[in-house]
Formats: structure tokens, sequence, C-alpha cells
């Protein structure tokens, strides 16, 4: 049955002229006009009397629109419902990110959602270890990393520009690097891990420098790199977002602005799916809201389903 014409036929009958159901549909006269010639055709069963002024129905043209009446307004009953489901947004939410994004930018942005959508709860995992999304159901990942993982949707959402640094009391005892090569005569606060080399390289405009820097603390987190740092312990080398607050109050200095690192961006994955559920939705429309809100312009990516303006966070569907 070509539900299409059933409805286009109901329009007929309800307007009382071609004209007037094509007008309702959003079709042309003729288009509505050849559909109701094709469900006569393929029944073998005139509906309509067809005259100068007006359109009435035939005996079976009658009988064969109550009964269709009656589905149609059960499937939109249906549709109503479905709707009306949709708009309780609810469920579980498997999130995993790196544990220093998690601290200091996802961790407010959990609480204002979960107030905002009472009926969603979350399990976040903060780690910086390897994830399968797929193996392990997780529904939506943040990383520090390019995704290869043609399994995942992904965007890149903002770059996580690193860089050395060190405190002003390191700097003034031990003195400030001038050229790459100055780091061998330093301390240094090395991370790696999983997703971050342990050498530190720098471009000089014509090639990459490799620093393998006298190492006295080797972390695996940004956070306690960043710590030890302030502490004045050596010189280390943190993504701009995490160290930008330590940075403006004047705990960390940035070193070798001149010769820039290879760069990483903040990435948000999900796994394919032909339909995106209304809970991935919203929570990534509050994701990209503060983004906005915090780093404007320099947002990379955007979903289409959100567009190039701010986000609504409302929970109007």
């Amino acid at each position: 049955m070509d539900l299409n014409r059933v409805q286009i036929f109901a329009q007929v009958v309800e307007q009382g002229s071609f004209t007037g159901a094509a007008k309702a549909l959003g079709l042309t006269k003729a288009t509505v006009s050849r559909k109701i010639a094709e469900l006569e055709s393929d029944t073998g069963t005139q509906l309509l009397f067809r005259t100068t002024r007006a359109l009435k129905l035939t005996e079976a043209g009658s009988s064969y629109y109550n009964r269709i009446n009656k589905i149609l307004s059960d499937l939109q009953s249906a549709e109503n419902q479905l709707s009306a489901h949709q708009q309780l947004i609810k469920g579980n939410l498997k999130i995993v990110c790196p544990i220093e994004l998690g601290q200091l930018f996802l961790g407010p942005i959990f609480a204002q959602f979960l107030t905002l959508y009472p009926d969603i709860t979350i399990e976040a995992e903060l780690t910086n270890r390897k994830v399968d999304v797929i193996e392990e159901g997780i529904d939506l990942l943040f990383q520090i990393a390019d995704s290869s993982d043609t399994r995942l949707q992904s965007y890149s959402l903002v770059n996580a520009y690193k860089s050395l640094m060190a405190s002003p009391s390191y700097l003034a005892e031990h003195g400030t690097p001038k050229v790459p090569q100055d780091l061998a005569k330093h301390k240094a606060i090395r991370l790696q891990s999983a997703h971050i080399e342990g050498a530190w390289k720098l471009f000089d405009g014509q090639s990459w420098v490799v620093i393998e820097p006298v190492t006295q603390l080797t972390v695996n987190n940004v956070t306690i790199a960043r710590e030890a740092a302030i502490a004045g312990l050596g010189i280390t080398a943190v993504p701009s977002i995490i160290a930008q607050e330590a940075i403006e109050k004047g705990y960390l200095v940035p070193l070798l602005d001149d010769y820039p690192m290879v760069q990483t961006k903040v990435v948000l994955s999900y796994p394919k799916r032909a339909y995106l559920p209304r809970k991935y939705r919203v929570f990534i429309e509050f994701i990209y809201t503060a983004l906005f809100k915090r780093w404007g312009s320099q947002v990379l990516e955007v979903p289409e389903f959100i567009g190039q303006q701010e986000p609504n966070n409302s929970r109007s569907t």
C-alpha cells in the first residue's frame, strides 16, 4: 500500500478539491490528480465523481474513506505519543574523558547538565588509557588526540596547543632558555602516556628539533606536571587549556614561543549510527554551548544538527 496516495486521497475528500488538497500538502495540483488516478487504477475502483464544479465520493469511495480515516487517525495518535515520549529525555550516558579535561572542564558541565535533565544519568570514567569505544559500550569519548577509528563519528572541538613553561622562581634560579638546544641545561618534568610522547619536539622554522630532556620527574598526568612546574621543579610541556589559569595568574611562564611544538586537538567521538538518540543530541548541544562561551571562534568543528550558531540548551524538543 502506498500510504502517500492514501493520505492525498483523504486530503482531497477533506478539502473538497484537488486544488485545496495540493495547497494543504504543499504539492502541485497535477501531482495530486495523478496520485488519485493511480490509486483508482491500482484498486480497479472509481473513488470520486469529477464535475467542473465539485468532487463527490462514489459509494466505494465513501466506504474507503471511512476506513482509511480511522487508520490515519491511529497513525497520527501513535506519532503524537512517540513525540511525547521523546520529550521525556532520559537514559544513561557512559562517557570517557582524559583526567585533566574532566577535572577542569567537564566536571562543572556534568553538574549543570544533570540539573537541567534530571532523568539522565552519567557514568563518567576519567582516564588516560587507550579506549575501544565499540567493544566497551561507551557512548561518548573525549580525547586529546586525533581519532582514526572509522567506526566512530568524530569532531575536533578545540586545539590543545602544547608549549613549554616553567615557574618564575625556577627561571630566576636557572635562567630562561632562548633556543631549543638550551633545554639540555635544564631540569624537566616529562609527560608520558599512551597518547603523549616523552620527547619534546619543536619546530625551528625548517625542521623538527627533538629534545630528550634530563628528567627528574616522569608522570602520566598533566595536572601533576603542571603543579610540579608551579612548585619550581623544572620545565614541562602541557596543553595551554590545562595551564591557562596558571599562566594568567603568573604562576607559569610560557617558553620558546618562536618554536612551536607538535599540536593535538580535543576530539569528541561516538559510535556511528543512523539515528542519534535524543540523550546524545541534548548532551552534545550542551557541550557546544559551553565550548562557544569559553572558546568562541576557536571551536573547530560543529555537527550539522547544531549548525554554526551557538546552540540552544533549552529542554524543548
